[in-house]
């Protein structure tokens, strides 16, 4: 684990030139940027600052996804948003609304059954000068992101009575399976732990499991192991440093990475990746949109930032993403320019200018 945040596939990239000890891309790449909800947009705008003050070699195609609802009742994304995404391939997303109730979609669920990504990739590791209840956390979660409880198949039985149904598909469980210990092996890890409840869930985590156990016989060389989830989150809090990667179905996976965001100071801090089908991959901070402080510059822009850093290693800009990275942990760790949650307090634009001058 030799980067902090870490490089989930190889892309490969033949234009490049060397400047002093860095390699630079010496054709910009397009990115498809979509700013999000609420603080979306300042963070988003931190990226682009630091990215800019980092010559970083990427040009932003920003997109709106607003939902558009089709004739027959469904709703979609913009066509604008699809197409960029298919053709960048590369995407960087802030929060995204959702409001509650009958007739409301998740744009962050259309967005994973649009692009197919069926991978979410969710390091968890303790920041140097941001203390918290644990200092040796370094773990990370992958969970499937594409069907369980999450698949939307539900329905009334009769009056008062509602049944949803856990899709679980031997094709999407051997995906994330490979995922998992493909990452496992590309990160310098040792180990996967496949997380379920197949005590309870015969048939649909039974064939989960089979699935990962299948994978684990070809990888031999990652240590495989099996926990029920309610065992995995006691020993979680009890002592995170006994786990490395962990694989799981959907609503399992939704819920352990949250509680491990939370080991490491909370969602503003943790970055997420969410790996696709034909190559497409899109990152993304996981908090909310906190309309609460929206367009007050008091937003944190970290998680963001180091969900960018993921997105560099994607693309195989190394250099680029260890010289964000570092200054983003530096200024945190020198803790005399960060945001309220951080402790400090620094308005977004001075916490952002402040990692600009570590670069």
């Amino acid at each position: 684990f030799n980067s902090f945040y870490p490089k989930i596939f190889i892309y490969q990239s033949n234009n490049r030139t060397r400047l002093g000890s860095r390699f630079y891309s010496s054709e910009p790449r397009a990115v498809t940027l979509i700013p999000g909800d609420g603080i979306g947009p300042e963070i988003s705008n931190s990226v682009k600052e630091v990215f800019a003050a980092a010559n970083v070699p990427i040009v932003w195609e920003e997109v709106s996804v607003t939902p558009i609802i089709l004739p027959d009742g469904r709703t979609t994304i913009p066509p604008a948003a699809i197409n960029s995404m298919n053709k960048n391939k590369i995407g960087l997303k802030g929060p995204l609304e959702t409001k509650i109730g009958k007739g409301h979609v998740s744009l962050n669920l259309t967005l994973r059954k649009t692009f197919e990504l069926y991978a979410n990739v969710r390091p968890c590791r303790s920041i140097e000068g941001y203390p918290t209840a644990y200092n040796d956390v370094n773990l990370v979660t992958i969970r499937e992101n594409t069907e369980g409880e999450y698949s939307g198949i539900e329905h009334e039985v009769v009056n008062g009575v509602v049944q949803s149904i856990k899709l679980i598909t031997r094709k999407a469980s051997m995906r994330v399976a490979e995922f998992a210990f493909s990452y496992a092996k590309a990160n310098n890890r040792g180990s996967v732990v496949a997380v379920h409840k197949a005590n309870i869930m015969r048939r649909s985590d039974g064939l989960f499991l089979q699935c990962c156990r299948e994978v684990a016989e070809k990888n031999k060389d990652i240590r495989y192991s099996e926990m029920y989830l309610d065992t995995t989150c006691l020993n979680m809090v009890k002592d995170p440093s006994q786990f490395d990667v962990l694989v799981m179905p959907n609503l399992y996976g939704d819920i352990l990475s949250d509680l491990c965001a939370g080991l490491v100071g909370g969602l503003g801090v943790t970055p997420s990746g969410n790996i696709g089908a034909d190559n497409v991959a899109i990152f993304e901070s996981v908090h909310g949109t906190a309309p609460d402080i929206a367009s007050q510059d008091k937003a944190n822009p970290t998680a963001l930032l180091l969900s960018a850093v993921m997105m560099l290693r994607h693309m195989k800009l190394n250099s680029h993403a260890d010289a964000v990275e570092k200054a983003v942990l530096k200024t945190i760790s020198e803790g005399k320019m960060i945001t309220g949650d951080l402790g400090g307090k620094a308005s977004c634009s001075q916490f952002t200018q402040e990692i600009c001058r570590h670069l």
